[in-house]
């Protein structure tokens, strides 16, 4: 299986949805896609002040820390959760109304999105030990958080990956082997087609 890097460095800026920060591509389907347009999306933002989220009609959409102190979300409709380096995941509809403030300070965020009822996503905070996928994946993703450098091994091959690096590991199946790192430090998003 042949795996890609992309470096932080490389990513597309843009400017968000809501013109109120920027953001990180570090994926998206169709290639080029407009926002209003896509089947899936990955990306990265540091978000340095309090405010809305951009809405996005019909797709789901998970957000994990990367690094910083901590985010509170509050989702119409849901608890405010609070949000930090080790907390799971937070899955919720990208069209409802969602406002962040922050805890103590700016924090890099990854947010995946799928366009609902056409694609799923699950993203997962890899603990040491070892993942395998299933071959069912439309693709996959190693992110790495601000946490530090992180070493992995990916089908017997050793990688290097620098803080807010990414994988494409492509559909599988592979293995991916994580070492003893900071809890956090590795999240897997798989992304999936709707059967029906």
């Amino acid at each position: 299986m042949a795996f890609v890097m992309h470096r932080n460095a490389d990513y597309r800026r843009m400017r968000w949805k809501n013109g109120l920060g920027e953001t990180a591509e570090v994926a998206i389907a169709p290639d080029g896609a407009a926002l209003d347009a896509f089947d899936w999306r990955i990306s990265m933002a540091r978000v340095e002040a309090d405010g809305p989220f951009s809405p996005f009609a019909c797709i789901d959409r998970t957000l994990s820390i990367l690094a910083g102190e901590g985010l509170r979300l509050a989702a119409a409709g849901r608890q405010p959760v609070v949000l930090g380096p080790a907390s799971a995941p937070y899955s919720f509809a990208g069209d409802v109304a969602c406002a962040a403030t922050l805890e103590r300070g700016a924090v890099t965020d990854l947010n995946v999105m799928t366009r609902r009822g056409h694609y799923w996503h699950r993203v997962s905070r890899l603990a040491c030990g070892s993942y395998v996928a299933a071959g069912d994946l439309d693709q996959a993703y190693l992110v790495a958080s601000g946490l530090g450098p992180v070493g992995v091994r990916i089908d017997g091959a050793d990688v290097q990956l620098s803080m807010l690096d990414s994988v494409r590991l492509g559909k599988g199946p592979w293995v991916v082997g994580v070492p003893d790192v900071a809890p956090g430090a590795l999240l897997l998003v798989e992304i999936g087609r709707v059967t029906r």
